[in-house]
């Protein structure tokens, strides 16, 4: 089974839980993810499977939308609810212009320390391996883009909004950043991600609907379950990944010289860099780099012959 999945993440979970989760369930080794959400969070996690683990490459530096809960009062170890307090709750007081105003400096490029317990590394060691043994975490500022962060609603101590990042934002540093600049301390309560790339909440199954969809599918004596055509249904349509590129539906003999990663001629398609090769509607079965002129070659094939 070739596809790239969108799994519901529940909290509680790590991403490699899942991952672990979905190899089980589809019998498959080759299943990876498309950027980590924390254990707390849930919302989309992308999972690429088979041959199309291939594509990660394309999505690595993909924009993320998410809505969450910011708990002002106290702070926490790992700047969300996951975590340990680190300072007594104190009494919060501010007013939605306050809040708003502070919001404000965390839109656009900004300067972002990620948090101690994070996959940031530290001399080639995850910084989270420091922070679990109580060992000081000195993680430099780098460089973030806030495209949207936007406050829904305050609730006394808690306030939800709602974002839009590049990657590489931590919205566990912002809730803990924001806390700092009111005084108040604060941590981030709740975290769903709505959006990956072209990928939204309305693509994502919940692990439940796909291990019972894959029961059904070995009970079938016809379509053992990683083959049967419900579970490939389940995978966002091919036509539908990674946007930003043509698509050109290649001819038989031009599919077979592509599958044996050989350059050929796409005459449609002579301005494009990079272009999706299909053979039919939905056998994606390679990305392919123009040379020169109309000329492209395979960069990843997705389908051999």
């Amino acid at each position: 089974m070739n596809g790239v999945l969108i799994i519901d993440k529940p909290s509680g979970l790590t991403s490699h839980d899942v991952v672990n989760r979905v190899r089980r369930i589809l019998g498959q080794r080759s299943v990876g993810h498309l950027g980590t959400l924390d254990p707390m969070a849930t919302g989309i996690l992308p999972l690429v499977i088979g041959n199309f683990t291939r594509l990660a490459q394309f999505y690595v530096g993909s924009e993320k939308s998410y809505e969450g809960t910011i708990r002002f009062g106290f702070s926490t170890d790992t700047y969300d609810a996951d975590g340990e307090p680190t300072n007594e709750p104190l009494p919060v007081d501010f007013s939605s212009e306050q809040l708003e105003a502070a919001a404000s400096k965390f839109r656009g490029i900004i300067a972002q320390t990620p948090p101690p317990f994070s996959a940031k590394k530290i001399k080639g060691v995850p910084a989270y391996r420091f922070a679990r043994k109580q060992k000081e975490v000195a993680l430099q500022p780098v460089e973030v883009e806030i495209k949207e962060f936007e406050i829904l609603s305050i609730d006394r101590d808690r306030a939800a909004f709602r974002a839009r990042v590049a990657s590489g934002t931590y919205m566990r540093s912002v809730a803990h950043d924001i806390g700092t600049l009111l005084g108040f301390g604060a941590h981030l309560q709740s975290l769903r991600r709505t959006q990956v790339a072209e990928f939204s909440l309305t693509d994502a199954h919940t692990l439940e609907n796909l291990a019972a969809l894959a029961g059904n599918c070995e009970q079938s004596p016809k379509s053992p379950v990683g083959t049967h055509e419900p579970l490939a249904n389940l995978c966002v349509h091919p036509r539908k990944l990674l946007p930003q590129m043509p698509a050109v539906t290649a001819d038989e003999p031009t599919a077979a010289r592509i599958r044996s990663g050989q350059t050929v001629n796409l005459l449609e398609l002579s301005r494009a860099r990079q272009v999706k090769v299909f053979a039919g509607q939905r056998d994606l079965i390679a990305i392919a780099t123009r040379v020169a002129g109309t000329l492209f070659h395979p960069k990843i094939v997705l389908c051999g012959s």
